[in-house]
């Protein structure tokens, strides 16, 4: 299979490419009835959409959903829903001088070895304008969960070397990293602004939250509901690494310590992060995501070209220093496809 389509009861395809001439997504599954807006779907690419402030790339993409099917007078109709987002302000002269090379970080090396070719125009269809997709597609799944009850968000939790002390959910979307502590973000954007200076990158960490989930979702043995997000967040080109709960604590724990006892409410605590077994239990999904530094940056490196001989090379352009801010509503949407499509899965299996 391509590897192009995500999901079962509720599935997304997308398209595109950085610098082709649109990208977006098809939406299957999607329940009629759903009320749903170009506005409330935008609103979540703005959040992604580049050109937001001076910690994300300058380029300037406007990222205009376009929703040509599968809604009619503000619902959904039960059908396939095509959005679109054409590309306006694609530039791949920025790679004509490095073209044939490898970047460092990038998957131009991994590509042309699978398809015996690449698209050197900003990673193609392995960039990260590939998400546009995604966030257009969870904004739908998203107002499929409101209907149902459950909410989810997601913000920087640490970019650059800065941990965030507190949590704050109200000030996530009234900073640059979408940080939920305002003392680390301002720290954050210091030091991302010092290694911009540097033309160097960042990596950081993006925790999650899905709150009102219902008990019992997800499909033992090998489709559990964490290892379904584990490999959705994965699917996230910049994400290396995913803990779930207590994460990689547990390795220092004893049982006693790790278990979440039980009482007349509920969970005492929560280590598991709301699934065990694989299995939703009700409690709050709470999980953490590692994102890698930026690849592109102007540094210059070490590498080969087409030919296998040595070279330097440096990747200008218009680039991230720190992708943390952006990839907190893809992590969101992401989230959001999962469970809402396990949500149905479970619901076909009970009927």
């Amino acid at each position: 299979m391509p590897g192009n389509t995500f999901g079962q009861a509720f599935r997304i395809t997308t398209f595109g490419e950085s610098h082709g001439g649109a990208v977006g997504v098809v939406v299957d599954g999607a329940r009629p009835g759903v009320e749903i807006s170009t506005e409330e779907v935008q609103k979540q690419l703005d959040r992604r959409k580049p050109g937001q402030n001076s910690v994300t790339t300058p380029r300037k993409e406007p990222d205009k959903v376009n929703i040509l099917s599968g809604v009619f007078e503000g619902k959904t109709t039960g059908t396939p829903i095509l959005m679109i987002l054409y590309n306006q302000d694609a530039d791949p002269s920025a790679y004509d001088d490095i073209k044939q090379m490898f970047r460092p970080g990038h998957a131009d090396y991994t590509y042309l070895h699978k398809y015996g070719l690449r698209d050197w125009r900003g990673s193609g269809r392995a960039s990260g304008r590939e998400t546009a997709g995604r966030v257009a597609a969870g904004a739908i799944a998203r107002k499929c969960l409101e209907a149902r009850g459950v909410s989810l968000f997601a913000y920087t939790r640490v970019a650059a070397g800065i941990t965030c002390d507190t949590v704050d959910t109200s000030i996530i979307e009234n900073n640059p990293l979408r940080a939920c502590d305002s003392d680390a973000a301002a720290r954050m954007v210091t030091r991302i602004e010092q290694l911009k200076d540097e033309e160097d990158s960042a990596g950081g960490i993006v925790e999650c939250m899905v709150q009102g989930v219902p008990i019992g979702l997800g499909e033992p043995v090998f489709e559990k509901l964490d290892a379904q997000l584990a490999g959705a967040m994965l699917s996230i080109g910049a994400v290396k690494g995913i803990e779930f709960g207590a994460g990689f604590r547990v390795a220092d724990m004893r049982g006693s310590e790790h278990n979440d006892q039980m009482d007349e409410s509920g969970f005492v605590t929560n280590n598991a992060g709301g699934i065990i077994g694989g299995i939703s239990t009700g409690a709050p999904i709470i999980f953490r995501v590692a994102v890698k530094p930026t690849s592109s940056i102007a540094r210059e490196q070490g590498t080969v070209n087409l030919e296998g001989k040595s070279t330097r090379i440096r990747t200008e352009g218009r680039h991230d220093v720190c992708i943390c801010p952006r990839i907190v509503p893809v992590v969101e949407a992401m989230t959001a496809l999962v469970i809402e499509d396990h949500i149905k899965r479970q619901a076909a299996m009970m009927a």
